[in-house]
């Protein structure tokens, strides 16, 4: 039979994890690299107001993030760069349907830090290296990949394509001089220091990028969750987004 005393200390300590504020309140939130600085200023300023909100956040590739909560990994949250990986996992019913809202739209454009003269989707013809988010799983690069088809150049930059694990990937390799330059959002080249936006894709060459969020279904009922969407749809975060470049229409 266990000692008292130490079933008590075993007691104790139960009921002290059972009673934490920080625990009850932990929110597992999943989100499209882009939104990095956007959703790590709203973090901070829901904690300031709720301190028993605990968030775990996970960045990545939209396809990347729908892939590890389809494979069991914690999300109460899910923020994709594209309606396709919210879809899928709304069609798998890993995600609570009727909580799925519009968070923001962006652009694409066209940066890098070359001295090469590059104003449109046909001048990056004459580049080296071009980087794009993997289209496989990274919905920036899903885009630049229907924009260059659409422009009728895909097909001539085969072996020019360098592939990047997320948005922010290919960001880096742009402004560290690593290719001549790369597709990404527009919130993303307003935060380089040396590459700058060399053109704007043209609209009509690709979807227009959306940001869709929802609750999981495993936290449908997450009171905690449901509050901070709620929080996400608010002027707030409406003046957050504002602030690093997004549209909120």
């Amino acid at each position: 039979m266990m000692p008292i005393v130490k079933r008590t200390a075993l007691l104790c300590f139960a009921l002290l994890i059972m009673a934490s504020p920080v625990m009850a309140g932990e929110l597992n939130l999943s989100v499209a690299a882009s939104l990095k600085e956007v959703i790590n200023e709203l973090c901070a300023s829901y904690s300031a107001k709720h301190p028993g909100a605990l968030f775990v956040k996970n960045f990545g590739g939209s396809g990347t993030l729908a892939g590890q909560i389809e494979n069991g990994a914690p999300a109460d949250l899910f923020i994709a760069a594209n309606t396709e990986w919210m879809d899928h996992l709304n069609s798998k019913k890993l995600i609570a349907g009727p909580s799925i809202k519009t968070f923001a739209y962006n652009s694409l454009v066209f940066t890098g830090a070359t001295s090469k003269k590059v104003t449109s989707m046909k001048d990056i013809l004459s580049l080296d290296k071009i980087a794009i988010g993997s289209p496989k799983s990274v919905p920036a690069g899903e885009y630049a990949m229907a924009a260059m088809t659409k422009a009728g150049i895909a097909g001539k930059l085969s072996g020019k394509l360098v592939m990047a694990k997320d948005v922010r990937e290919c960001l880096m390799y742009a402004e560290l001089g690593e290719v001549d330059g790369g597709f990404v959002y527009r919130t993303d080249a307003l935060l380089a220091k040396k590459a700058k936006i060399l053109f704007v894709v043209p609209q009509n060459l690709y979807p227009r990028v959306v940001y869709p969020m929802a609750v999981t279904a495993k936290a449908a009922q997450n009171e905690e969750a449901k509050a901070f969407l709620a929080y996400l749809q608010g002027d707030e975060a409406g003046a957050v987004l504002s602030k690093f470049g997004f549209l909120l229409k």
